[in-house]
């Protein structure tokens, strides 16, 4: 009869192998090369469609935002200056 802890070991290496078959068996299928295909054509087409990233977007968004101040502030200079 095996110890528990020759047991627990045993369990652990057939988890581990398992563990590697599945990795080596989706590193080796077909779906990582149909998502690398897909994700090339999404590429193509949105650049086709002149899109903007996340980033560059709300850059402008801060930008519009401090020009949108700016514009209220002169705005208001230029009220007061007309009720003088």
């Amino acid at each position: 009869m095996q110890k528990p802890g020759e047991i627990l070991e045993q369990i652990q290496r057939i988890a581990s192998d398992m563990q590697n078959k599945v990795g080596d068996a989706i590193r080796n299928s077909p779906a990582q090369e149909i998502e690398k295909n897909v994700r090339a054509m999404m590429n193509q087409g949105f650049q086709k469609m002149d899109l903007v990233t996340r980033e560059e977007f709300e850059l402008q968004s801060k930008v519009l935002t401090k020009t949108r101040e700016k514009l209220e502030a002169l705005e208001a200079k230029v009220a007061a200056l007309e009720k003088s």
